[in-house]
């Protein structure tokens, strides 16, 4: 395997290979090295409390879903028609210039390209949230956070197989993450204390991963993604509540400085991760706008809102439940327009029935749909 260091990721939209290599020599591993100063520990009385963290962490086993064997890739979507409802970019004060001109093709090769924007985006943030949890099995003080993390590992493997097997097989090309993303990701892997790396997985990245989710499986027509979208929604809201569960009780535990410090970290998060699903980049790319425009566009459209009200509604009462929307930072969420979240029920008090059920067909999955 040929191995090339870069200093940051590819900024290129790269082709999937044809056929799988058989010859690792075949193989450019492409790789981006950061040093991460984890403060880790040991943790030697094995003692297993029998509280909330150890009930998501069996759930975790028993819910175990296969890539391979539980979703059916001989499912082809029909190559002449749109994947995305190709409404989503217009609003009564929000319509694409040029998009009505496009010849038909060109609107499905645009779609295709919304399709892979979106996905390369939970590709790369999976794969984030893959080595964070790795991260957190070493860092975790306590042997129950421990177990839950190594369980939460291999969900986030599965995770990044998943949506890397669907770019692959059913569209063929991907994006590099976005700046927003990438920068946050960076903070949180190189960041040493455990807890910041909990807020910023657990809450923001796997919050926004289930806003990013469930407004995707609305808007589209591929069942076989929709299924995907769903079997990985049931893992990310299992992770969101191990994050809220174990930090309320921690973050107590701080000093009001140092709870300062992260409340002042997640709101630049929030900040950071409102417009990472949003595709202007897409736009520019086939019609006439700036990149500039295209992003104002994209952020203004029905998609970009509703995305950004499912982003603060999953990720706003989380933040109050566990301490972090203080007095310093309050007027900063009232003045971008999302305090009132706070008050909306969290994700803390479990419906532990509702995340134990096995996981839905397809057939099940599109039915509970066209029902909303």
């Amino acid at each position: 395997m040929k191995n090339r260091i870069v200093n940051n990721q590819p900024q290129e939209v790269t082709d999937y290979l044809s056929e799988e290599p058989i010859d690792q020599n075949a193989i450019e591993c492409i790789n981006e090295i950061f040093k991460s100063p984890l403060i880790a520990s040991y943790n030697w009385d094995y003692t297993v409390v029998d509280d909330r963290i150890k009930k998501l962490y069996e759930l975790g086993k028993q819910l175990n879903w296969n890539v391979t064997d539980d979703l059916d890739w001989s499912q082809n979507f029909p190559k002449d028609e749109f994947m995305i409802n190709s409404e989503i970019f217009r609003t009564p004060e929000v319509e694409l210039e040029g998009y009505d001109a496009l010849s038909h093709e060109k609107k499905i090769e645009m779609d295709r390209h919304r399709v892979a924007w979106n996905i390369s985006q939970f590709l790369h943030g999976e794969q984030g949230a893959l080595l964070v949890a790795s991260q957190l099995v070493s860092c975790a003080p306590t042997f129950n956070a421990k177990m839950y993390a190594a369980s939460q590992t291999f969900d986030e493997a599965r995770h990044v197989e998943g949506f890397n097997r669907y770019l692959k097989e059913k569209i063929g090309f991907q994006y590099p993450a976005t700046k927003g993303l990438k920068s946050l990701m960076d903070k949180i892997l190189t960041d040493e204390r455990w807890d910041l790396k909990f807020i910023g997985m657990q809450i923001i990245i796997e919050g926004l991963a289930l806003a990013a989710f469930n407004n995707m499986k609305f808007i589209l027509n591929d069942g076989l993604l929709k299924q995907l979208l769903h079997y990985v929604i049931r893992d990310e809201a299992r992770h969101v509540t191990f994050g809220v569960n174990y930090l309320e009780d921690y973050l107590k535990t701080l000093s009001k400085s140092e709870i300062e410090e992260r409340a002042e970290f997640a709101f630049e998060a929030c900040l950071v991760m409102r417009g990472r699903l949003i595709s202007g980049e897409v736009v520019a790319k086939f019609l006439d706008y700036t990149p500039e425009e295209a992003d104002r566009i994209a952020f203004e459209s029905d998609q970009g809102q509703n995305f950004r009200t499912l982003l603060f509604t999953k990720i706003v009462p989380n933040l109050k439940r566990i301490g972090l929307i203080t007095d310093n930072v309050k007027e900063k969420y009232e003045q971008i327009g999302v305090l009132s979240y706070a008050e909306l029920e969290d994700n803390f008090n479990i419906d532990w029935a509702e995340m134990s059920k096995p996981y839905e067909t397809q057939e099940e999955i599109e039915k509970a749909i066209r029902l909303v």
